[in-house]
């Protein structure tokens, strides 16, 4: 009920701020339950990403130290959110989606470099998406990083891009696993250059207070 309350308030909200996004390949996103893999660019990315695809509904991972305040916790929850501790992430980070994704209508959305500061993909968004048996569907983001940038008028760009699919008999082998990433990084580049060839993400400095 909260979620879509929200998107009811939210979409409307950010069209009237900042006009209606740009949103590309909407028909490559498959049927049924999958996971969207993006780069991390923006604290709005997941708020965003979902949007761009609603009605469909997703599951959300958060810090763990979010869900320290017992009114955040409840609020977050409400969402679809749970917690992953991100510097000691246990089988939970794994099961926890794994079991979302196979048990229920919800997809997910994980960003494979973990954290907006980092460009180097890790390999947990694979693992889930063998052992839940769904697809990754590669995203991308363009445009204003901050909330108050929104109110410039500078447009909101997302693209999909073919989904890929992983053979649940597969071994992720690391030779395997380098092979998906580069297909996850060679998917995000290609999405950027289609929304803008002369586009280039700089990877923000990590804040000290950060110890991811």
């Amino acid at each position: 009920m909260l979620y879509t309350f929200l998107v009811k308030i939210v979409n409307p909200f950010l069209t009237l701020i900042n006009g209606r996004p740009q949103i590309y390949n909407r028909e490559k996103i498959p049927d049924g339950n999958y996971i969207i893999i993006a780069p991390h660019r923006t604290w709005m990315d997941p708020v965003l990403l979902a949007l761009a695809v609603w009605p469909k509904k997703f599951s959300f991972m958060a810090k763990k130290e979010l869900f320290k305040n017992p009114f955040a916790s409840r609020f977050l929850k409400a969402l679809n959110a749970y917690p992953v501790d991100r510097k000691n992430p246990g089988p939970s980070a794994i099961k926890k989606p794994v079991t979302i994704l196979k048990k229920t209508d919800l997809s997910t959305i994980i960003f494979p470099s973990g954290s907006r500061y980092s460009s180097k993909l890790k390999g947990g968004a694979t693992v889930i998406a063998k052992m839940a048996n769904v697809p990754l569907v590669p995203a991308v983001y363009q445009g204003p990083l901050k909330f108050s940038q929104l109110f410039t008028r500078k447009p909101r760009h997302i693209a999909f891009g073919d989904p890929i699919y992983i053979d649940r008999k597969q071994r992720l082998t690391p030779e395997v696993q380098a092979a998906l990433e580069k297909q996850m990084q060679d998917a995000f580049d290609k999405l950027d250059k289609q929304i803008n060839p002369e586009y280039k993400y700089i990877v923000p400095p990590k804040p000290k207070d950060d110890e991811f």
